[in-house]
C-alpha cells in the first residue's frame, strides 16, 4: 500500500490512498491522518487495503507529490542511526576524530520530531557559513513497539525516503561536548509518499532497502549508493531504540546517511562524505558546503524504474531574521 498526506489547513494534513503507479491519490476512508491509522494499524489494515484495491482498479484523482506533506508531517519520535560503517568511517577522517568504538551497537541520536519538510519546499537556512549539507537515507515508521521488544520486524508499517539536513561546521563542536546534536541538525525533509515495505518486492532485503538513491546537486549527478549494505538491518535499529523505552505508534527511525565502499564509482550521499573522500585520496578537501540558491534532488525508484517515494526536491534558501 503507498500513503500521502496532502495540505487541508491542520498540522497533520489528510491521509490519501496513492495508487501503485503513484498517479492517483483518494482521500482515506478508514482514517484521518496517518498517525490515527498507525495507531490501529493492524484492525484497520484489511480497510486499508480494500481502499488500496480500489484505487489500483482506477479510482481517484490526479495526485501531485509536489503538493504534498511529508507523510507524517510531525511524529512522536525521530530516531536516526548511523548504519552504513563506511560513512562513519569517513566522517571519523573528516572531522579529523578518533576512531569509533560502539561496542557492537548501532549508532543513534534523538533528533527533532515536531516537524518534517514537504519535499518541495523551500528550506531556510541561516548561514552558509554553517556547513549546509544534504543527506540522502532511508526510514521506517513503526507501529507502537513495546520497551524490550527484540524481533521488530512484524513492527514496520511503512518505509520511506529522508533528506537529513545537517550543519557541518556546527557539527563537530557540538560532537566534542560529549551531548547530542541541537543546533547541527535542521528539520529533516521526507519524499512525498510512504509504502508498505511489500511494495519493494525483492528489494526488500533482510530489512534493507536493497536500491540505489540517486542524488543531483544543482542538476548534476552526485551519487546513487546502495541501500543495502548497512551493519544493521531496520529492524535491529528499531530494537536498539526499543531497548529501554516503548516506542509510540508513528516512531521514524533512519538509517543514517546511505554509503557504499565503492564510492568511486557510485558517489556519495552527502557533501561531507565526499570531502572526506578528497582528503583521504588528495590530502585537500575541495567540494564546498552548499550556498543560498542551492538546489538537491534525491529519488529511489523500483528495480524496473517505476515510482516509489517520489522525489525531494528542494532549494536552500536564507532564513528570516
Amino acid at each position: 500500500m503507498r500513503f500521502a498526506t496532502l495540505p487541508n489547513g491542520t498540522l497533520d494534513g489528510r491521509l490519501h490512498i496513492v495508487s501503485r503507479d503513484n498517479t492517483r491519490c483518494t482521500p482515506c476512508a478508514a482514517a484521518e491522518t496517518l498517525q490515527e491509522a498507525l495507531e490501529s494499524w493492524d484492525s484497520l489494515t484489511p480497510k486499508l487495503q480494500a481502499e488500496y484495491d480500489a484505487i489500483n482498479a482506477g479510482d481517484g484523482a490526479p495526485f501531485e507529490g509536489s503538493k504534498a506533506l511529508a507523510p507524517l508531517p510531525r511524529a512522536w519520535q525521530w530516531l536516526d542511526g548511523s548504519a552504513f560503517e563506511n560513512h562513519a568511517e569517513l566522517m571519523q577522517t573528516a572531522f579529523n576524530l578518533p576512531p569509533l568504538d560502539s561496542g557492537g551497537y548501532p549508532l543513534m541520536y534523538q533528533g527533532i520530531s515536531n516537524q518534517f519538510l514537504a519535499n518541495a519546499e523551500d528550506v531556510p537556512m541561516r548561514s552558509e557559513a554553517d556547513g549546509i549539507d544534504f543527506e540522502g537515507e532511508f526510514g521506517v515508521i513503526t507501529k507502537a513497539v513495546p520497551m524490550g521488544k527484540t524481533d521488530t520486524a512484524d513492527s514496520i508499517a511503512l518505509v520511506i525516503q529522508i533528506n537529513d539536513w545537517s550543519l557541518r561546521v556546527v557539527g563537530p563542536r557540538e560532537m566534542k561536548t560529549g551531548f547530542g546534536w541541537i543546533q547541527a541538525k535542521p528539520a529533516c525533509s521526507v519524499a512525498p509518499v510512504a509504502v508498505t515495505p511489500d511494495e519493494l518486492g525483492e528489494n526488500w532485503r533482510d530489512c534493507r532497502v536493497d536500491l540505489p538513491l540517486n542524488l543531483h546537486w544543482n542538476g548534476t549527478w552526485f551519487g546513487s549508493p546502495s541501500g543495502y549494505p548497512m551493519s544493521f538491518g531496520l529492524d535491529e535499529l528499531v530494537a536498539h531504540g526499543a531497548y529501554s523505552r516503548a516506542l509510540p505508534a508513528g516512531t521514524i527511525v533512519g538509517t543514517g546517511t546511505v554509503s557504499n565502499t565503492n564510492y568511486d564509482k557510485v558517489g556519495s550521499a552527502c557533501i561531507a562524505e565526499r570531502r572526506a573522500i578528497e582528503l583521504v585520496t588528495t590530502g585537500e578537501a575541495s567540494t564546498p558546503f552548499m550556498s543560498f540558491g542551492d538546489t538537491v534532488r534525491l529519488e529511489c525508484t523500483a528495480a524496473d524504474g517505476s515510482p516509489l517515494f517520489g522525489s525531494i526536491e528542494q532549494k536552500v534558501i536564507k532564513a528570516n531574521a
